[in-house]
């Protein structure tokens, strides 16, 4: 960084990156620090460049870590960025790219070294490295740590998103993101400390609807960064003297900075992070809400989140929610409608229909629910190349949908033509509630063959469950895939059954129960398998008492199958839900019999028909709802924030940490 570098290479002989490193201090008055801070270059985006910056940045700051207790030339950076952000509103207002410029690089080298000082100290050890300069300089003795951060969110919130502005706007949001990374080696989580104070209180606090509210608006614009020429300064023809003389130290010692030289993927990486401000906001979004409370105040950012409003909304803002603000529902809306193939979007659109009643609300009350529930339903048909949170996280958000009985309905209302993702089978057209339940089988059937996860499948039934006294039409693959699972989960359930009693056989003589003897895992897998079924009974049951003439596919398969239930009309667990299916079976066997032999498809389907109109329905013993209803684990940052710090590893745009060190997830997780 600084005059005339151009590779990472570079770096540990540049003349200004050594005075500034070194022992002497520098005053933020001398003409020093305009030569360091003018230069140019493309910010990294990819983590390879950003791997390769850090390894050349990581010896030469902790020679800094060294030498700044006596130079104090940190805290002097940290006040020359602070000058030059002063007049950055008013520079954007006049096009003036010079001050906007410098403050970019600037804030660009003190994320770099705050990235490696942050690996290597305390919170504490951290502040002292903004307070040596007050001691080598004898300044005043203002916070200038808390003065740091105050100054990144007003820059946030305030400078207005042009091509001239994208990169620092992009840089504030990446610092933060970096001032928060103490979080990643510390494998409990952290729940006080000063840069958690100094965000959630203080100067800060005022500013929290507007943080929120900014980094919501940078998701939903979706701005693609800029081509470098529209952020590398370029003098004017009418400017004045200072251009000039910029225009004079450009053409003689400024060359680009390129993490690789002459060879720099800046293509590549643009088409990779196409938009890398909307991406880092998401992240920095999502790392605020996840925030646990401190010890005597609650998270502000998770108060704003809960409690804004749409745009359209006349009403007055409660007084009892300090941090509410209004945003645009619809471009909201849209944006997580479109972006739903990334964890973090997926996790803001959980954090908002099971934190924010307005905007659930909203989202019920739409009316192209499709554009929302196709894309969480492509996630999990393609359950094998997506990690487990984020099925978990897609499945949730179902679950959640389905508590509301309008959209149950009305899910079976909308009818697609040729869903193109789905491969299986050939879907020229077919309802959203029957997708849905192909989907949702589908997902249970992989966790069944391959994870086994207990609290996925539970969440997969919680969800057909809820829809089930609103099946109508279903289709008749969404009809077929329910009894092809009651299918597969009978075969479970007798070959664990068959491992039991092959294990029994070798106590020859012993009288124990079968439950009190056999293996754990194998009791345990029974118990499982013997929960699903009862729940898949009881779903099929459900649909059967409430909608019965509309599901005659739903009959045809139950009738096609019947055999698959005739061993569970005695076991214990199964008897009471097992007599309406009985009643069901028997009464439309009866009728086929009466219509003769040798009958075609059509045929038993119009006799179908015509028996759902005729069978009372007071033969049907009557069972409670079924409603299921999400509800958070007891301390959900033990998931949320391990969860939340791993999209940012691996995802956050030009950052780059080495795993070593990483205490907060294990390298495999999600």
């Amino acid at each position: 960084m600084g005059a005339n570098t151009s590779q990472v290479s570079d770096l540990s002989d540049n003349p200004s990156l050594k005075a500034l490193l070194g022992t002497d201090s520098i005053s933020e008055n001398d003409p020093f620090w305009n030569q360091l801070i003018s230069f140019t270059f493309i910010s990294p985006t990819s983590s390879g460049d950003s791997k390769l910056l850090e390894e050349a940045v990581i010896p030469l700051a902790k020679i800094f870590i060294e030498n700044n207790p006596r130079s104090g030339n940190f805290g002097s950076l940290v006040r020359v960025f602070l000058g030059r952000t002063k007049e950055l509103k008013i520079s954007t207002e006049c096009q003036d790219q010079l001050f906007i410029w410098q403050a970019h690089n600037a804030l660009f080298m003190i994320r770099c070294l705050l990235k490696v000082f942050i690996r290597e100290m305390s919170e504490e050890e951290l502040h002292l490295q903004f307070s040596y300069q007050e001691r080598a300089l004898e300044t005043g003795s203002e916070d200038l740590l808390e003065e740091l951060l105050s100054n990144l969110i007003h820059l946030i919130v305030e400078v207005p998103l042009l091509d001239i502005t994208y990169s620092i706007l992009f840089e504030a949001v990446t610092t933060l993101l970096v001032f928060f990374s103490y979080q990643l080696f510390h494998k409990d989580i952290l729940r006080d400390g000063l840069i958690y104070r100094h965000i959630m209180k203080g100067r800060c606090l005022s500013l929290t609807s507007r943080m929120v509210k900014t980094l919501l608006y940078n998701f939903i614009r979706q701005e693609k960064c800029p081509p470098p020429a529209t952020h590398i300064f370029e003098p004017k023809a009418e400017a004045g003297l200072l251009y000039g003389l910029a225009s004079g130290v450009a053409s003689g010692l400024w060359s680009v900075f390129t993490l690789g030289g002459a060879g720099s993927k800046v293509g590549v990486d643009q088409e990779h992070n196409p938009l890398p401000l909307s991406n880092q906001s998401l992240l920095l979004l999502l790392v605020l809400a996840n925030l646990t409370d401190g010890p005597d105040w609650p998270n502000p950012y998770r108060q704003a989140i809960t409690c804004f409003r749409n745009t359209q909304d006349t009403s007055s803002l409660s007084v009892e929610q300090p941090h509410t603000f209004q945003i645009n529902f619809n471009s909201l809306y849209t944006a997580l409608c479109e972006q739903q193939r990334s964890d973090q979007a997926t996790l803001l659109l959980y954090t908002l229909l099971h934190q924010n009643a307005n905007m659930r609300t909203y989202m019920l009350s739409r009316t192209d629910m499709d554009n929302l529930v196709l894309p969480i339903l492509e996630i999990l048909y393609h359950v094998e190349d997506r990690n487990s949170h984020h099925v978990y996280m897609a499945l949730i958000i179902l679950l959640i949908l389905t508590e509301d009985d309008a959209f149950n309905r009305s899910v079976h209302e909308v009818v697609l033509k040729n869903v193109t993702w789905y491969s299986e089978r050939t879907l020229t057209e077919i309802s959203l509630g029957s997708l849905l339940i192909l989907v949702v089988i589908r997902t249970i059937q992989f966790n069944m063959t391959r994870t086994r996860d207990k609290y996925l499948h539970t969440n997969c039934l919680a969800a057909l469950a809820n829809m089930s006294a609103q099946f109508r039409c279903l289709h008749q693959y969404a009809a077929q895939r329910i009894i092809s699972l009651f299918a597969l989960l009978s075969k479970k359930h007798n070959k664990v059954l068959e491992q039991a009693t092959q294990s029994l056989r070798g106590r020859q003589g012993d009288n124990t129960a079968l439950p009190d003897y056999v293996s754990i895992p194998l009791a345990q897998d029974l118990n499982v398998i013997e929960e699903v079924i009862r729940m898949m009974l009881e779903i099929i049951n459900s649909c059967l008492c409430s909608s019965l003439h509309h599901n005659p596919n739903l009959v045809y398969a139950l009738l096609y199958k019947r055999e698959l239930f005739e061993q569970f009309r005695t076991h214990p667990s199964f008897q009471d839900i097992m007599q309406n299916l009985d009643t069901v079976i028997g009464f439309f066997s009866q009728r086929l019999e009466q219509a003769g032999s040798d009958l075609s498809v059509e045929r038993v389907q119009e006799v179908i028909m015509k028996g759902a109109q005729a069978l009372p329905t007071d033969r049907l013993k009557k069972f409670p709802e079924l409603k299921f209803k999400y509800v958070e684990e007891d301390q959900p940052e033990d998931f949320f924030i391990p969860y939340v710090w791993s999209l940012v590893f691996n995802s956050g745009v030009g950052l780059h940490w080495s795993p070593h060190g990483i205490e907060l997830f294990s390298m495999d997780s999600g």
